[in-house]
């Protein structure tokens, strides 16, 4: 990812609490379903995960999704929001229920890149998620399910099949995401 500044504070907050767990990078991607290459990207700063990665991965290291985030939404008082939002190339989010800690549902507000999909891995989470277009039009795929969303659709589904979005649209997409994790 050549160029993108990427949370070096987030990194080292994903190895810091992993580290203190006495697991590693292996039992980590056991836990989460990840690999343990992409783990490693994450944890040198190279990537920053999808929010159902975040969300894995915090349930592993036993902690609220809120910790890993915590140092970017203390600094975005000096920031634009956009660069507080800003996760990765074609992909923004911003939490809607920060306050929900240990809580079962997680609502995000999504923005994906025209013409874009979202990089890096296919998602995979326990649980359930409900997708929301409010502008531009997406392709999600759940399994070999073929889904196109235009504003207003929604599509609601299992988490734990192989999920992943992309942005069809000339536009940029904005999507409300409810994320139930048990």
């Amino acid at each position: 990812m050549a160029g993108k500044s990427v949370s070096q504070p987030f990194a080292k907050r994903v190895m810091k609490l992993r580290k203190e767990r006495n697991m590693t990078l292996l039992h980590l991607a056991n836990e989460t379903g990840l690999s343990p290459a992409f783990l490693a990207q994450i944890e040198k700063g190279e990537v920053i995960p999808p929010v159902s990665a975040i969300l894995q991965i915090s349930r592993a290291l036993e902690i609220d999704s809120g910790v890993l985030l915590k140092e970017e939404k203390e600094k975005a008082g000096s920031r634009s929001a956009e660069d507080y939002e800003k996760r990765t190339e074609a992909y923004s989010y911003q939490n809607l229920t920060p306050e929900a800690k240990h809580k079962h549902l997680k609502a995000f507000k999504i923005h994906v890149e025209p013409k874009s999909l979202h990089k890096g891995v296919s998602y995979q989470h326990q649980g359930e998620e409900f997708v929301y277009v409010l502008k531009g039009k997406m392709e999600v795929m759940v399994g070999e399910n073929k889904n196109i969303l235009s504003p207003g659709q929604s599509l609601h589904f299992n988490s734990t099949i192989v999920h992943k979005m992309r942005n069809i649209s000339s536009v940029k997409a904005e999507l409300l995401v409810v994320l139930y994790t048990p």
